[in-house]
């Protein structure tokens, strides 16, 4: 029995190394696989949190070039954010190349104006509705000075024309008024 489990020795230890192996082998596949997935939910969410980084210095790139550079020109309020984000994000370790840097700063821009742009409808719209409260006034104001002025001429008419007033049983007699002439 000794000579048979001696003979057998080699080819289970051989078995069993292979197995080992080929049962190694799957869980570094999967482990692998798994670190992929892991890599890649680690990258989009990093990304997503560089994205608002990014925007947000953007954001305070504009509003630097917008105050501290009032008389310059646009080209150069842009050069100048540009210059300001790019600073800021490689102190920050981010990469970005210059499109992706313009276009945060250009979407800066035109969501300054966006807001600009409803600031100054709802301040108009009070004036309008100012306008309109003090022209009804003034409608009023004059449709009552109107009302008197008629009033007023309606009463003297009436103190110098005389009213009959005629009963009905009683027919008009024409009146007659002397003519003079001079």
């Amino acid at each position: 029995m000794q000579t048979i489990i001696e003979t057998v020795q080699p080819y289970v230890n051989t078995i069993v190394t292979a197995a080992a192996g080929v049962l190694t082998a799957f869980v570094l596949g999967g482990l692998n696989k798994l670190k992929t997935k892991v890599n890649v939910w680690l990258e989009a969410r990093t990304t997503a949190a560089q994205r608002e980084v990014i925007h947000k210095i953007a954001g305070e790139g504009f509003a630097f070039a917008q105050t501290a550079f009032k008389e310059a020109g646009g080209e150069r309020k842009l050069q100048e954010a540009l210059q300001y984000t790019s600073l800021r994000l490689t102190e920050q370790g981010i990469v970005v190349s210059p499109t992706e840097l313009q276009a945060a700063i250009e979407k800066a821009y035109l969501e300054y104006k966006a807001k600009t742009k409803t600031v100054l409808a709802t301040e108009t719209q009070p004036n309008e509705d100012a306008a309109h409260a003090a022209a009804k006034e003034a409608v009023s104001g004059l449709a009552a000075k109107l009302n008197d002025f008629l009033a007023q001429a309606t009463a003297e008419v009436a103190n110098t024309v005389p009213v009959q007033v005629q009963s009905e049983l009683e027919p008009v007699m024409p009146v007659q008024m002397p003519v003079t002439t001079e």
